[in-house]
């Protein structure tokens, strides 16, 4: 399967994924815990990965998998760092409304790139830097509502505390996928081996959330696996599954293909979110979001056409008809 094929799947997966957790809710509310989502989405990572792995294993020659400790010690540290994240983002909101907050959210755009060169040596043509911040800037424009209105006008009044944590989360969320290609790269091991290590961590980590939030709660609700399917219905169970799979695609691109294809997959599913909306839940579309997918389809095209495309090259003129061309001047300069 060709890395466009996947990274097409992943924005689509991506942009339904709010959706599905809007149609989730009833009367604007979760009538489930929406802390066992990403745990069951694990889970669900590890499955998949752990019978992909049994069927490669069946073939024959064996796929590589390095078991030293050295090497799996490794993986926990993304987990770590998406939790550290997470507890960024819910301090940044602290000082900030939802609409800036998505708005400073475009800086991981930026941040990814200016990683992706220095943790991972990779070069970005002056085309592509171009590209990159016309994406950034495109994924803003959709995203601001106007002038007019009172949440616009928070952007430039958010204190210095907001703007900081804003900053240290789009970083936090560049570092986190960086890191995740740095190890998905550094070996040649099996990609189904690979997932099992990041995901085992991962269900570590996010069932000792519901641990705590048990103790903070003085389990009133009882304990986690008491609760843990309360209020599903086919479409939280589709939420679950959509996470899934898009982690999983995730994966596939940091293996094969890079941050970068991430990023534009990412914010192409952002602004077909906006699309969406316009049909599913009555969102009056602006000038702005208009604007703002024009000059993504730009960057995308900038960022991934050929050289030959982007630069219009003057023809090649042969010896004899440069010599041709050369001999016409001479008789016009004595004539």
């Amino acid at each position: 399967m060709q890395w466009y094929s996947v990274a097409a799947l992943l924005t689509v997966l991506t942009s339904s994924q709010g959706i599905l957790t809007t149609l989730s809710q009833t009367n604007g509310k979760y009538d489930y815990d929406y802390a066992t989502i990403p745990f069951l989405a694990e889970v669900f990572k590890l499955a998949v990965s752990c019978l992909l792995l049994w069927r490669e294993c069946k073939s024959s020659p064996l796929p590589k998998m390095t078991t030293d400790w050295k090497t799996v010690a490794l993986y926990p540290i993304p987990s770590v760092i998406y939790l550290i994240h997470n507890n960024v983002q819910f301090a940044t909101l602290m000082y900030v409304d939802t609409s800036t907050y998505q708005i400073m959210g475009n800086l991981k755009i930026v941040t990814t790139g200016i990683l992706f060169r220095l943790f991972l040596g990779r070069r970005l043509s002056n085309l592509q830097w171009m590209a990159v911040g016309l994406l950034a800037i495109g994924t803003t424009t959709s995203q601001v509502r106007g002038c007019g209105v009172a949440s616009c006008d928070s952007l430039f009044s958010a204190p210095i505390q907001g703007y900081m944590l804003g900053v240290l989360s789009a970083c936090l969320s560049a570092l986190a996928g960086i890191y995740t290609e740095f190890l998905m790269k550094k070996n040649s091991d099996t990609l189904y081996w690979q997932n099992i290590q990041l995901y085992t961590f991962g269900t570590i980590f996010n069932l000792a959330r519901l641990v705590v939030d048990d103790f903070r709660g003085g389990f009133e609700n009882g304990p986690w696996w008491q609760r843990i399917f309360n209020g599903y219905t086919i479409t939280t169970w589709l939420v679950v599954l959509n996470l899934g799979s898009t982690g999983l695609l995730v994966s596939w691109l940091m293996k094969y293909a890079d941050n970068i294809v991430k990023v534009y997959s990412t914010s192409m599913a952002m602004l077909l979110t906006m699309v969406l909306s316009i049909f599913l839940f009555d969102f009056k579309p602006t000038l702005q979001l208009f604007l703002g997918i024009v000059i993504c389809m730009m960057s995308l095209h900038m960022y991934f056409a050929p050289s030959k495309m982007l630069l219009d090259m003057p023809l090649a003129v042969k010896p004899d008809e440069e010599k041709l061309i050369e001999d016409s001047v001479d008789r016009r300069t004595h004539s």
